[in-house]
Parts: C-alpha cells; sequence; structure tokens
C-alpha cells in the first residue's frame, strides 16, 4: 500500500449505544475489513516498508513528542490511567498484533460475547492503528530521503516530512477516530450496566481466546471511570491535536508549543466532539 487509504474511516460518529451500533452482521464485516488493511500494512512482505531503520526511530520520536504534550494529563494523578492508555494502547508503537489476532480468530463468538459498541469501539481502535502505521510508512521513507542514514530526526525534519505526506483529509480522519474511541468510553462510563457487563465476560471471553481484546477494552473503560468528566478529556486531547496539525502544515516553527486548554462549548454531547465535519 503506497498511502495511506480512506477505506480505514469509520462508518459513522460516536459509538454511544447498542442501537447506534452497525447490526451484528455488518460489525463483523467491518471489523474483519479493517483487521485485513491493518495486517498486510504491517506484514514486512507485502510492505517492504516495515524494513526501513528509519521507522522504529520515528515511533519512538512521537511517542516522546507525545508524552511531552500530554505531560499536562501525566501530572494529574485523576487523567494519568487515562492519558496513558492513550498513549500506550492508541498512540504509541504498542505492538497491535497479538490483540487483532484475536478479533479475526473468534470474531463470530465475540460479537455474542462482548457489547456490540465495545465491539465497534475494537474495531476503530485497529482503523486507528491501520491508519496511523500508514502514515509511519509514508513518513519514514521521507525522513530517509531527507536525512539519510546518520542525521538524527528533529523538529524540523519531522515537520518537513509532515507536509511531504500531506493528505490533511485523511489526518483528520486519523484524530475522528481517536474522537470515536474517547467518546465511546466517555459515554459508557455513564453505563454502569455495561461496566458489569464488560467484567461479567471476562472469563467467556478468556476462554474464547478473547483475553487480549478484553484486557484492552476493561484497561480503557476503568481509565475513563475516574476521570472527573471524561468528556472534557476527549475534547482537550482532540483540540490538542487539531491545533498540533494545523500548526504543522501551516509551517509554524514552534508547532507542538503547548496548546492552551479550550473550555467546552455549550453544545449536546453527540455533537461535541467531531473535530472537522470534513473529515466524514
Amino acid at each position: 500500500m503506497n498511502r495511506p487509504s480512506s477505506r480505514h474511516r469509520k462508518g459513522s460518529g460516536s459509538v454511544a449505544d447498542d442501537s447506534q451500533a452497525p447490526a451484528p452482521e455488518a460489525l463483523r464485516q467491518r471489523v474483519l475489513h479493517r483487521l485485513a488493511c491493518q495486517q498486510a500494512l504491517f506484514d514486512p512482505v507485502q510492505e517492504p516498508r516495515n524494513r526501513d531503520p528509519r521507522l522504529p526511530e520515528l515511533q519512538r520520536w512521537q511517542m516522546q513528542r507525545l508524552a511531552a504534550s500530554f505531560q499536562q494529563f501525566l501530572d494529574d494523578p485523576v487523567s494519568r490511567p487515562a492519558a496513558e492508555f492513550f498513549l500506550s494502547d492508541l498512540y504509541g508503537d504498542h505492538d497491535f498484533s497479538g490483540r487483532d489476532r484475536d478479533v479475526a480468530r473468534v470474531l463470530p463468538t465475540m460479537t455474542r460475547i462482548l457489547p456490540a459498541q465495545m465491539i465497534a469501539t475494537a474495531g476503530d481502535a485497529i482503523a486507528l492503528s491501520a491508519l496511523s502505521h500508514a502514515f509511519d510508512l509514508r513518513m519514514a521513507a521521507a525522513l530517509s530521503r531527507k536525512l539519510g542514514r546518520r542525521e538524527a530526526i528533529d523538529v524540523g525534519a519531522y515537520a518537513d516530512a509532515y507536509r511531504v505526506v500531506a493528505h490533511p483529509r485523511l489526518r483528520r480522519e486519523q484524530i475522528a477516530l481517536i474522537s470515536s474511541i474517547g467518546v465511546a468510553l466517555a459515554t459508557a462510563v455513564h453505563k454502569p450496566t455495561l461496566w458489569r457487563l464488560l467484567r461479567m465476560s471476562r472469563m467467556p471471553a478468556r476462554l474464547a481466546g478473547l483475553s487480549a481484546l478484553q484486557s484492552f477494552l476493561e484497561r480503557g473503560f476503568g481509565a475513563f471511570r475516574v476521570l472527573d468528566d471524561a468528556e472534557a478529556f476527549v475534547q482537550r486531547i482532540v483540540a490538542q491535536e487539531i491545533e498540533v496539525s494545523r500548526r504543522l502544515f501551516s509551517g509554524d516553527p514552534d508547532s507542538f508549543a503547548p496548546v492552551p486548554a479550550i473550555k467546552p462549548r455549550p453544545e449536546s454531547r453527540s455533537s461535541r466532539f467531531q473535530p472537522n465535519s470534513r473529515s466524514r
């Protein structure tokens, strides 16, 4: 795959409850399609750019940048678990292959064991992993061309590669997927029965070979449960990433400067987290 593809986009906005989740067969097909894209992108045979030595260096550099951007959340004991979940499970160069193999192996069983909105959220996480990795492959190639083998990545080189890779619409889609996952988790914490159902499915999920996926969902749900205002947390993350992307595309030399906190707008919960309607 030579470019990030819009095939990774989700079908709708936030996943708030089972009535908004796709029908079981449509949900299975969506997750399977996203999983196939993810596996192809990570396969070094199908995608030789996975062997680029710049790739792991880029992913480490991005992780350090994100950790710095998240410092305000990491310093707060209440928001730290949610911030760490974003960094390790959504943003970071974490190896999702174990979790995603679980999905492919027992997807029919999964749709019977786990709540539909949680499966849809897992599907968005797979789509985010695929789209982010597609960008990483192109970014690593651009950095290799620019820097050769010896020069280290710095802010200037990263920003140049970001603009060379371009695809602003898909960058917005990347942030939209982050928003969708965050919204789903933020909404789920208001549903105590969902948390109980997720915990009750732990043993069946383990017996079905879904322990990695179950752990992913429980970590996210558990991290968001302790937040004072999960919705505001997601909104701050999304606003921050939108602003950083805007700065990078505009050539701002201080693209990673702290982003001032934005007060929540008096809008409905379902619309408040949409990063940009053009990314839909």
